[in-house]
């Protein structure tokens, strides 16, 4: 039976989930993992609030795994040399992951999959955090677009916005690889300033789907005005959760044209809400 690693990063949930579908269609068994790197984030290594919602999300995450028969295996130090500690423990033939954007992680994820597949592994990676990757949307003379609404256009003539199928099945390994507890990360505050976070947001998948079900049912058709009035609940509030992929664009934009009859551009809310 083989094995395949998924390596969680900023995409904390379990449905419509790209690169950990593919995992799970292309392999018996499939070992998620974090591997803890501020370091090759440099110079955007997350601050105290994002170390605050990490911990909180993997915590939800881990959970949620758990709650399936599977668990989040983590990690601390270089992503290479963590991925291919796991691999050898795991026992695994294949490293999955949905990619990101900002430009020190686009060049860790290369390196990172030129040494797998060197290596004699398999490493593939998917989109999840976009509706369309920036070089896959062109002009037809090839060059990216520099208006908005020429690009918007373009964008609803896409096929990508159809969510991926529900949640896959997680085989795990016979033996789990060995682990850190969460704790030991230290991403929670010595001195407990957070209570109003605490509060206010709840990280996680489950707090995200709740964020966007409360925008849907209060705000979505009133956003176009919503959205300029402070003094109002008018926003969708999902900034954070989709920063940690808690939620996916996918998701929000099927989950909109669901309340609108499928028609979401015909709605003046909802049509606001999903160009920005």
């Amino acid at each position: 039976m083989s094995t395949a690693l998924f390596w969680f990063r900023r995409d904390f949930r379990l449905a419509d989930n790209p690169g950990l579908c593919r995992a799970a269609a292309e392999h018996q068994r499939v070992v998620p993992v974090y591997v803890h790197a501020p370091h090759e984030e440099a110079p955007w290594e997350p601050g105290a609030a994002s170390r605050w919602w990490l911990h909180h999300s993997l915590t939800a995450l881990d959970a949620s795994l758990r709650r399936r028969g599977s668990r989040l295996t983590v990690r601390r130090g270089d992503s290479l040399s963590a991925l291919t500690d796991l691999i050898r423990q795991a026992g695994a033939t294949a490293v999955y992951w949905n990619r990101l954007y900002d430009p020190a992680t686009i060049a860790r994820d290369r390196a990172v999959k030129a040494a797998l597949r060197i290596a004699g592994f398999r490493a593939e990676s998917d989109r999840a955090a976009l509706l369309v990757e920036p070089w896959t949307l062109l002009k037809a003379d090839g060059t990216p677009y520099r208006v908005f609404t020429p690009f918007w256009k373009t964008l609803l003539q896409e096929p990508c916005h159809a969510p991926l199928s529900p949640e896959p099945q997680l085989a795990g390994p016979e033996r789990w690889p060995d682990s850190l507890p969460l704790a030991d990360l230290a991403l929670l505050p010595r001195i407990r300033w957070d209570d109003g976070l605490s509060a206010a947001w709840q990280p996680g998948e489950a707090g995200a789907l709740a964020r966007l079900e409360q925008f849907l049912d209060t705000a979505l058709t009133d956003y176009a005005r919503g959205r300029d009035r402070p003094g109002l609940d008018g926003v969708s509030r999902l900034s954070p959760h989709l920063h940690f992929g808690e939620i996916g664009p996918r998701q929000i934009w099927n989950a909109v044209a669901g309340a609108t009859g499928g028609d979401p551009l015909a709605d003046k809310g909802a049509a606001a809400y999903l160009r920005e």
